[in-house]
């Protein structure tokens, strides 16, 4: 079915997010897989195309086209090509720089935006404890009030660009006896006295993207580090997760669609009992329902970031989307790896490493069940 999300201006962006992607990312994947990071070049090859500063207005060194379907298209590039590439530059771009654009002051903009553009500074958001999960109102890291400074203590986990992040956002309890209405964001910079990284967590999949603990060991803060209200964080993370949960869908479709493709080549290429495995009724019924299943939750995504970029998609539509789109992307590729037969579980087959790649979208952004829950309450239940 033909798309209609995007327009002119939509398609030739487009064109430039993916030759970024096939002249900087892809030819260095190996190497970033090994390394288990996106190295510094790449970030700033991304800023020179103008590609980080989405969220970032002009005067700021972005271009803040004020069009989510812009940073929709750079994550279906993104996605295509690797779901760590998506979900590095997605935390970037589309998820932490925000919180400093809708929320930060002018002198937290001066100092931080401009270099989150050009690529002279990555960000992350820090939300996930190791005793939380997805119950973000019951985070345990905390900010003290002493002597006309906040002292943060605490640690986080699974944070992506955690290692080689320049600057964490980092979501802490100021009010304990508030609960979740007391918990507030606050911008730490790298090298600031008591943060700690740990090690690089090893993964099941998406091995280019670092992801690694974070600890807090009395580090000082002063109020011009604080995003955002007092004790507003808790809101502030709501009001921005729809946004990261409708990148995350986008970026589920786009590598699904990516691995379907190939598999599609290869069951017209690939014999057996003299004649291609695509032309099984049994194969040729499983792609069709693939197909069928893609399209329909492709227009509803599509549907999702056409409302997001009108500034009415709801927390709810955002939660649907992202639930559906994880189910429906690791059934895909589950499929394709079984239309791949014994090669499909060859790492040196794009498939194998997406079926690995892919497993976490039912977890990261809320896990799917947390996604039902929300729909459910919605419904009255």
């Amino acid at each position: 079915m033909q798309r209609s999300v995007y327009g002119e201006d939509h398609e030739e962006f487009r064109e430039t997010a993916r030759a970024f992607v096939e002249r900087t990312l892809l030819p260095g994947y190996e190497r970033f897989a090994t390394e288990r990071e996106i190295p510094r070049d790449a970030w700033h090859a991304a800023g020179k195309a103008d590609l980080l500063g989405l969220e970032i207005a002009e005067r700021f060194g972005g271009s803040a086209p004020e069009d989510y379907r812009f940073n929709a298209v750079l994550q279906e590039e993104l996605g295509r090509a690797s779901m760590a590439f998506h979900s590095c530059f997605q935390m970037h771009f589309d998820v932490a720089v925000p919180y400093l654009s809708i929320y930060g002051t002018e002198d937290q903009k001066e100092r931080w935006l401009p270099g989150a553009a050009n690529g002279d500074i990555v960000s992350t958001i820090a939300m996930t404890e190791p005793s939380g999960g997805s119950d973000l109102a019951s985070l345990r890291t905390s900010a003290v009030r002493r002597g006309g400074r906040w002292v943060l203590n605490g640690s986080k986990t699974f944070i992506t660009n955690g290692y080689t992040a320049d600057l964490v956002i980092v979501a802490a309890r100021t009010s304990p006896e508030k609960r979740a209405k007391g918990i507030s964001l606050f911008a730490l910079e790298t090298g600031t006295p008591g943060f700690e990284r740990g090690r690089k967590l090893d993964k099941v999949g998406q091995p280019e993207a670092n992801t690694a603990e974070l600890f807090f060991n009395d580090v000082e803060l002063g109020d011009e580090h604080i995003i955002g209200e007092l004790d507003r964080g808790f809101i502030q993370m709501m009001e921005q997760l729809p946004q990261e949960r409708i990148g995350a869908a986008v970026g589920n479709l786009a590598q699904a669609w990516s691995v379907l493709e190939e598999t599609l080549v290869y069951v017209k290429e690939r014999q057996a009992f003299g004649q291609p495995i695509g032309s099984f009724q049994h194969n040729k019924f499983m792609l069709a329902d693939m197909v069928t299943k893609m399209e329909v939750t492709q227009a509803f995504v599509d549907a999702c970031v056409d409302a997001h970029a009108r500034g009415e998609l709801s927390a709810v539509d955002a939660a649907k989307a992202k639930y559906v789109s994880a189910d429906v992307q690791n059934e895909i590729i589950d499929n394709c790896v079984q239309l791949f037969g014994g090669y499909g579980y060859m790492k040196e087959y794009r498939v194998a490493q997406a079926w690995l790649d892919a497993r976490v979208t039912r977890i990261w952004g809320g896990t799917n069940e947390i996604m039902k829950e929300i729909i459910g309450r919605d419904l009255g239940l």
